[in-house]
């Protein structure tokens, strides 16, 4: 049956053996304080939760739910506990893609959530990084990682993804936020998801909005105080996130790195080494032309930091696109050529609007592609606090 107004959005997977995943999660709303007014059959995947929170909201959930379990694995790690994506058979894996439902309303919220029945525990994934979804992987959680969220309800890590047997081109190397929570967070967690995906937010600034509301109830807070968080994180004004957001069209639709951009642009604006400054909003391009008072034209690429750093106490930043094109693995990395300078923005690790700046023929190369720069970067020492001092 045709769908009205775009509604039918996710594809529906005959599921066995989930009856015990899908009580769990509907007494998971009930234990977070809300109440399940529509639940989908436990046949059937995703499950979808119509739910009334404490606070009065109502709120669609769209779950994609795995199985998480203790279970030895050859060749990993014995402190692991694993989840794998699998609905359905082998062959519909590679038959085409199966992509994860989102809504083009932007009503119901989309979680994908590993689900630890026995330990009493929830594991949350990003729904953007494994879409499509590359079924029959496996994922895994460090066991103190989940006894840490089971003592204190929530906690927050950085996982580094690598390609794998199944998967040479969806996610490749890059980073994580990952998020363990037990079931009386499940409608925080999905508020805080809603929050991230509404503003496309980067990995950095997903792991720094999640590490905010650690000891936040944000499904007890009601919708009147909705961006009061996003104020103080940012800040700006309300006025001010909104007037970034009209004034550039890709804002319109994603947040993404807008916010250490407009932080950037304004760093730059106030140097005295700097004659002019073009923001650019085209994709594909850097991010702002910068014209020095020496006449030098630098292109300069702005990127979140990561919240962890490197075991030398280095900041790392991650230099790569979302996503490749189709069958061309090494466009999602930065050519060597495509900017002068990327500024790294230390917020996410520091709290403080900061930037590092360094030539783009200083950085490391891919180890494959060599005409590209390496998915992670160390920001070290060699930096500079200065665009003029990166390009001299």
């Amino acid at each position: 049956m045709e769908g009205v107004a775009g509604r039918s959005y996710a594809r529906v997977y005959r599921v066995q053996d989930r009856q015990d995943i899908h009580e769990f999660l509907v007494r998971a709303v009930e234990r977070a304080g809300g109440q399940v007014l529509f639940a989908s059959p436990a046949n059937r995947a995703p499950l979808y939760l119509g739910v009334e929170t404490a606070a009065g909201d109502r709120l669609g959930l769209l779950i994609y739910h795995f199985r998480m379990k203790d279970k030895l694995i050859f060749n990993r790690p014995a402190d692991e506990v694993r989840g794998q994506m699998r609905y359905g058979g082998d062959a519909s894996w590679h038959e085409e893609e199966h992509f994860v439902g989102q809504d083009v309303a932007g009503v119901d919220i989309t979680l994908m959530l590993g689900v630890h029945v026995e330990g009493d525990v929830l594991l949350g994934l990003q729904p953007s990084i494994y879409n499509p979804m590359p079924l029959g992987i496996s994922f895994y959680a460090k066991a103190e990682k989940l006894d840490l969220a089971r003592a204190q309800s929530w906690a927050v890590w950085e996982h580094e993804t690598k390609p794998g047997k199944r998967r040479t081109e969806a996610r490749s190397a890059g980073l994580e936020t990952m998020i363990a929570f037990t079931p009386e967070r499940l409608l925080d967690y999905a508020l805080l998801e809603r929050r991230a995906t509404d503003l496309k937010l980067d990995q950095p600034l997903r792991f720094s909005m999640a590490q905010d509301v650690t000891d936040q109830r944000l499904a007890n807070e009601g919708a009147a105080s909705g961006l009061h968080e996003l104020e103080q994180e940012f800040s700006l004004s309300s006025r001010e996130i909104i007037d970034i957001i009209a004034g550039r069209g890709r804002l319109k639709v994603a947040v993404r790195g807008g916010v250490a951009e407009h932080h950037l642009e304004r760093t730059l604006r106030a140097d005295p080494a700097v004659n002019t400054v073009e923001r650019l909003d085209q994709d594909a391009l850097h991010d702002f032309d910068v014209t020095m008072r020496d006449g030098r034209l630098l292109r300069v690429e702005c990127k979140n930091a990561s919240p962890e750093r490197y075991a030398s106490g280095d900041f790392k930043v991650e230099t790569q696109k979302t996503r490749a094109s189709k069958n061309d693995p090494a466009s999602r990395f930065y050519r060597v050529d495509q900017f002068d300078v990327i500024a790294a923005c230390l917020y996410s690790p520091t709290r403080e609007w900061a930037f590092r700046y360094q030539l783009t023929d200083r950085l490391a190369r891919h180890a494959t592609f060599a005409d590209r720069l390496a998915a992670m970067q160390p920001v070290t020492g060699t930096w500079s606090p200065t665009l003029a001092a990166a390009g001299s």
